[in-house]
């Protein structure tokens, strides 16, 4: 039937149809669509087979300058383009006319995704698609025809259009990428534009598997490597020939090999930033990202850090700023000193490095030993200074608040500019909304005792306290809250805002609010404080009371209260007002519920919770033995809890039925409690009839480390007996008295 149609096939017939014209983005030029539909005719003239295809057409304008005459040019484009119909004149007219007054692209600097023309790329001819295989005969001779070819080929591949049909030619491709396995060292231009050629198809991620195939990225990793080597080696052949600099022929020749130096690190600069650039458009591939790691990619970038070439160091540190998102790679950078290295960047005019820098900084900077670094590098002071430029303050701030975590460095602020700035911020936001960042790291600088004097003076506490009741804002009264636990003067400047803070308590309040003003109150151990008129004044003794009372609030204002209470009883008036009131037995119940919240709490994430649990545990136990009962038990179940759950999991057969009987089909395995089963537990004396659970230095010891604890009348279970095999199948763990289940 195909060669049917075949045969009755006699005509094609071809139609244009015309679309729109428009400028190109980049260039001086005016792209053309239309529509091409071919449609094969049979010999009756019918159609047969038909096919669309949408197309475009660059007519470039080479001589469109500021004083070409726009009129004439657009006939002229008009007349020789039969796409463009003559009715568009007009239009062309304003497309001219707007390329004529179009501002000439800046490329940006920062960009990954380009790269700007460099020393070697100028060519006396222009570079056609059609002669590809001319250039690409070239790859086969000499090194500076290998160059020329190579060129050529960059300023075809450099427009976007071209890429797709240079794909199709594998022998370019392959020769391309066998000239620079084999002869990368001999030339750094010819390395570099070889380089470039593959970077222009790494910028589109279709293309990547293209480079990969070719091993470009393995190669570009090694002429790195190389070239960090070759730097090396020229700083000590300068250092060497500087040695003696009163003698006048070692000057000279210092002078001459310094010349010389800079010509071969300004294309060694090039070589990287290309090579670079390539790895960086790769390692979109988490997978490629990880083998460049593997390869040490991480400590070649802070190496380059050194460097004084901007546009090479935005690169570096964009490329470690994205690697950084990684524990490995962090954990490189820390090794080399890399924020070392990154604080001498602060001191530059780039406004992109600046940036750049400062966003890998604020990464860095969620580590506490690379915050200690920032510290010991001296990024406090240098951040402080940032703070109030418009573009870069709010990095500074965030990488300065997460110093301000740490109490080690707290006062190293009171040393700087920080804190007044930060006030200045703070008192112009005015009743508007507060930035988190700003407001966060106030409350953090707050807890240090000198930052609080610093805070504070001035009518400092006097407009923050104007705006926190005002707005009933609760992070600036946590920050007073904060600014209230230092003892010395400061504390004493909140005797005029007693009043004030004791009449926020009311259950219109919000409670964070509450808590806040609560816990300022409570904060105020100040010996010439009258509470019990502010008591009375304030009528805050029902209320103190009422929020003692189990689930009448949350537990943090519950523990403000008695926190509260505590420091009023310090006057013996308020005391004895106090236990008129009936709050002791308040208290007292409060007490009892202390052990089950400890114990709750026994378990929580946080290692340092865990401890004070456990010690207020072990104290409670001293003194109360029903409680010490409870306490022993929680804590074996907790240390021996996967046992347990094997234990109570596995106590039924897959039948559904007991597994483990005695001789008088007596499951050993009750309903009732696993540790209330105390013959499970003899002691290693065989003799011994009194059950007992053993405690090694206040805790339960590890049951499965214990071996003494399952031998039983004539059998020793030894370390075989506790392995990971399955435990309820060792009978001899389970006997009583008088049965053997051997």
């Amino acid at each position: 039937m195909d060669k049917l149609q075949a045969e009755d096939a006699r005509y094609l017939k071809r139609k244009v149809k015309r679309g729109s014209v428009d400028v190109h983005p980049t260039e001086k030029a005016l792209v053309v669509q239309y529509e091409v539909e071919a449609t094969i005719l049979g010999e009756m003239g019918d159609p047969m087979v038909g096919e669309r295809k949408e197309c475009q057409k660059i007519i470039r304008l080479k001589s469109l300058n500021a004083n070409t005459d726009i009129t004439t040019l657009a006939r002229r484009v008009v007349e020789e383009c039969r796409l463009i119909h003559p009715s568009k004149l007009p239009e062309v007219e304003q497309l001219l006319f707007y390329l004529q007054n179009r501002k000439k692209l800046q490329l940006q600097k920062h960009s990954p995704r380009d790269l700007t023309p460099f020393e070697g790329m100028e060519l006396d001819e222009e570079a056609n698609i059609n002669c590809i295989d001319d250039y690409v005969e070239l790859l086969y001779e000499d090194i500076p025809e290998k160059v020329r070819g190579a060129t050529l080929i960059l300023h075809l591949a450099r427009n976007p259009d071209n890429l797709e049909e240079l794909l199709q030619n594998e022998t370019a491709l392959g020769a391309l990428a066998r000239v620079l396995r084999e002869d990368w060292k001999q030339s750094v231009d010819m390395a570099t534009t070889i380089i470039y050629v593959f970077f222009c198809f790494s910028s589109f991620s279709q293309f990547h598997g293209l480079v990969t195939h070719y091993k470009i990225g393995a190669l570009c990793m090694n002429i790195t490597e190389h070239e960090l080597k070759r730097y090396d080696l020229w700083q000590d052949e300068l250092q060497k020939k500087k040695k003696d600099p009163d003698n006048q022929n070692v000057k000279k020749e210092h002078e001459k090999a310094l010349k010389k130096y800079q010509g071969l690190l300004s294309k060694q600069e090039q070589l990287l930033r290309v090579a670079l650039y390539l790895l960086l458009n790769l390692a979109e591939d988490t997978r490629t990202e990880l083998k460049m790691r593997n390869k040490n990619i991480v400590h070649m970038l802070v190496k380059t850090l050194d460097r004084e070439d901007e546009e090479l160091l935005v690169l570096v540190v964009s490329f470690l700023k994205k690697l950084s998102i990684f524990l490995e790679n962090k954990n490189d950078m820390a090794e080399m000193h890399a924020v070392e290295k990154l604080a001498r960047l602060l001191a530059c005019d780039h406004e992109n490095l600046l940036n750049t820098t400062l966003r890998l900084l604020l990464n860095l900077s969620f580590d506490t030993g690379l915050r200690s670094q920032m510290v010991q590098a001296g990024l406090i002071h240098k951040l402080s200074l940032m703070l109030a430029d418009e573009k870069q303050g709010q990095l500074c701030m965030c990488i300065l608040y997460h110093i301000s975590v740490d109490d080690r460095f707290k006062s190293m602020f009171a040393y700087t500019d920080c804190i007044p700035q930060l006030m200045k911020m703070l008192f112009e936001c005015g009743e508007s909304h507060m930035e988190p960042e700003l407001i966060a790291f106030c409350i953090n600088l707050a807890a240090n005792k000198r930052n609080a004097q610093v805070i504070c003076e001035g009518n400092g506490l006097k407009m923050l306290m104007k705006r926190g009741l005002k707005l009933k804002d609760v992070l600036i009264m946590k920050m007073i809250r904060n600014l209230s636990q230092h003892d010395g003067p400061t504390k004493n400047l909140f005797i005029d805002y007693v009043g004030d803070l004791a009449a926020q308590m009311g259950a219109e309040e919000r409670e964070e609010y509450v808590i806040e003003c609560l816990g300022t109150l409570a904060n105020l151990t100040i010996p010439d404080l009258d509470w019990e008129l502010v008591l009375k004044e304030y009528n805050l003794v029902p209320y103190l009371k009422d929020h003692l009372k189990p689930g009448s609030a949350e537990d943090d204002l519950i523990l403000e209260v008695v926190i509260m209470i505590g420091t009023v009883s310090m006057d013996d008036s308020c005391a004895a007002t106090m236990a008129k009131s009936g709050i002791i037995p308040a208290l007292i119940e409060l007490l009892n519920e202390a052990p089950a919240y400890l114990i709750d709490l026994m378990h929580d994430k946080n290692a340092e919770i865990r401890k004070v649990c456990n010690n207020t545990l072990d104290i409670i136990a001293e003194y109360d033995k029903e409680c010490e009962r409870k306490i022993q038990s929680e804590k074996f179940r907790w240390h021996n809890s996967q046992w347990l759950e094997m234990v109570e999991n596995r106590a039924m057969g897959d039948d559904g039925e007991p597994f483990m009987f005695g001789d008088d089909g007596e499951a050993f395995m009750h309903n009732g409690d696993i540790l209330e089963r105390h013959d499970l537990f003899y002691t290693a004396d065989p003799t011994s009839s009194t059950p007992q659970v053993y405690m090694e230095g206040g805790r339960e010891a590890d049951i499965l480390e214990r071996h003494d604890l399952f031998y039983t009348t004539g059998i020793h279970g030894g370390r075989e007996g506790v392995r990971e095999a399955d435990i309820l199948e060792r009978h001899d763990l389970f006997y009583t008295t008088g049965i053997h289940g051997g």
